[in-house]
Parts: C-alpha cells; sequence; structure tokens
C-alpha cells in the first residue's frame, strides 16, 4: 500500500487495476482445467503412469496459484467493505497462509518441471531402461519428496519474508532451478537433433529430423510459457524488498495486478500445451463428457 502511494506521487506511472471479474474469471478456468487431468488421471488406469502423475503434480501448483490469487482479491474486496482490517493479528495470520500458498504453488511448478524434464530425459535417451528406472513407486516416492519440502519451505520463507537471509535464497532458487531446467532441455534437444540426424542419414531410413525433435520443442515453448508468466511476479519481490522507494521500481512495482494475471494465465495455458497434447488425455476427456451426456 505504502510503495503504490509513493509510486503515485513521485513518477508519472499509475496503478493499472484488473477489475476483480476478470481475476476471478481467469482463476476459474484454471481451477476447472487442472481439476479435469487430475479426474481424468484418476478415473483411466491407462494414466496410472509417472509421467501422469508429474503432470497431476504440476495441475495441483497451478489451482494453488489460481487459489491464492482468488483469496487474495476476496481479502482485499472483505477489506474494502469494512468487514476485514489491513493490520489485525487475524488478517496478519490470513496473509501469511496465503503468501504461503503462493510460495507453495511456485516451488511446486518449479520442481514438477524438473521433475516432468527428468522423467523425459530417460524416457528419450533410456527407453529401454526406462520402467526399471522411473518405477511408479519411486515417482511417488519423489512427489512425496517434493511436496515435504515444498510445503516446510514455504511455511519458513512466509513467517520470515521481511528478511533478506529469507528472500535473497528464494530468489535466487528460482533462476537458478530454470537455468537447470534449461541446460537440461537444450541438452535433450542437441542430443535428439543428433539422434534424428544419425537415423535419417542411414539408407533404409524414412524418418524426417523434426518428427524426432517433436518432444523437445514442445518442453521448451512449455518452459518458456511458464518464464513470462512467473519471472515478473518474482522479479517484483525482489524490487519490493531492495528498491520500493526508487522511482523505476516503483514504476515496475505500479502493474503489479497484471503480473498476478499472468501467474493464472499460466494455469490455463499449461493444460492446453502440454497436457491436452496427449492423445490417452483427450481420448479420457471424450469418454467423460459423453458418459455425463
Amino acid at each position: 500500500e505504502n510503495i503504490s502511494d509513493f509510486s503515485l506521487n513521485t513518477t508519472d506511472c499509475t496503478q493499472v487495476v484488473v477489475p476483480e471479474e476478470v481475476f476471478f474469471t481467469v482463476a476459474a478456468a484454471g481451477i476447472l482445467e487442472n481439476l479435469l487431468i487430475l479426474i481424468a488421471v484418476v478415473r483411466n488406469k491407462n494414466l496410472h503412469l509417472p509421467m501422469y502423475f508429474f503432470i497431476c503434480s504440476l495441475a495441483i501448483s497451478d489451482m494453488l496459484g489460481s487459489l491464492y490469487k482468488t483469496l487474495e482479491n476476496i481479502f482485499i474486496i472483505l477489506c474494502k467493505m469494512g468487514y476485514l482490517t489491513r493490520h489485525g493479528d487475524f488478517e496478519k495470520k490470513l496473509d501469511d497462509a496465503m503468501d504461503s500458498m503462493f510460495i507453495l504453488s511456485l516451488l511446486g511448478s518449479i520442481f514438477s518441471l524438473l521433475a516432468i524434464a527428468a522423467d523425459r530425459y530417460i524416457t528419450i535417451f533410456y527407453a529401454l531402461r526406462y520402467h526399471s528406472i522411473m518405477t511408479l513407486r519411486r515417482a511417488l516416492l519423489i512427489l512425496a519428496v517434493i511436496w515435504t519440502f515444498c510445503a516446510g519451505s514455504s511455511i519458513a520463507i512466509a513467517l520470515f519474508s521481511y528478511e533478506a537471509a529469507t528472500v535473497i535464497p528464494f530468489t535466487i532458487l528460482f533462476p537458478l532451478m530454470m537455468f537447470f531446467i534449461l541446460c537440461l532441455y537444450v541438452h535433450m534437444f542437441l542430443l535428439a537433433r543428433s539422434h534424428a540426424k544419425k537415423i535419417a542419414s542411414l539408407p533404409t531410413s524414412t524418418v524426417h529430423p523434426r518428427t524426432n525433435m517433436k518432444g523437445a520443442i514442445t518442453l521448451t515453448i512449455f518452459l518458456g510459457v511458464f518464464l513470462c508468466c512467473w519471472a515478473p511476479f518474482v522479479l517484483h519481490i525482489l524490487l519490493a524488498r531492495f528498491c520500493p522507494h526508487n522511482p523505476y521500481c516503483a514504476c515496475y512495482m505500479s502493474i503489479f495486478h497484471v503480473n498476478g494475471t499472468l501467474i493464472m494465465c499460466n494455469a490455463i495455458i499449461n493444460p492446453m500445451i502440454f497436457a491436452f497434447r496427449s492423445p490417452e488425455l483427450r481420448s479420457t476427456f471424450k469418454k467423460m463428457f459423453y458418459c455425463s451426456r
């Protein structure tokens, strides 16, 4: 609130406000889409595979992000109506809980993306040993470790969010993990292209190199969308902590609502570019809709 007032008084940047109707519509669409994925995986036993469990983990993270922004806007509306105060003890605990949910969503998305990338890497380059390397039990153990770590970290970061020692590791973790995932994707892409060229050079080969790189390209686009949707909000956290009174920082922070909307848009885009591209999932969706009719 203080940052917003300061930015209006010292810069020409006015606060960009996104209507509540847009927030609730985008959030509801993201929650429903990802909930549809969870229901499809649960109902179809053919989808009880490590890859789809990792996709479900990402869907849960996206749902938490949309739910966080929905609760935050309800909290703001109640404050404007006078039912809640901004500095009460109950409101402070509620705010910490919502911040913890946001951090849990971000960390869950990052580590789910990492698990999906590792799973795709094993699938492409260790296809014959995939089922012995990535068993269902091992996948569930990985997810349990991921969500236990993310839950503990989100609570700790939310409680000590005003300490620089907490903010710095949190903000460093985001680019570090993204860089690691990006390196893994680039490595997959280069190896896939190299293998495709070798196969295409064989006299009896009828495989086009572009076909073999389709999966790597899809994963690269998927990571790019995640960065575009989440990076502006993480940058906002950094600026709010380290340069809240700088006019340029205050000007950037005037688009806070737009950055929040981008997070919720990521929850809508993810199922479209990744989960909905799966023929098995599409078939499950059709059966679900026909049965409901």
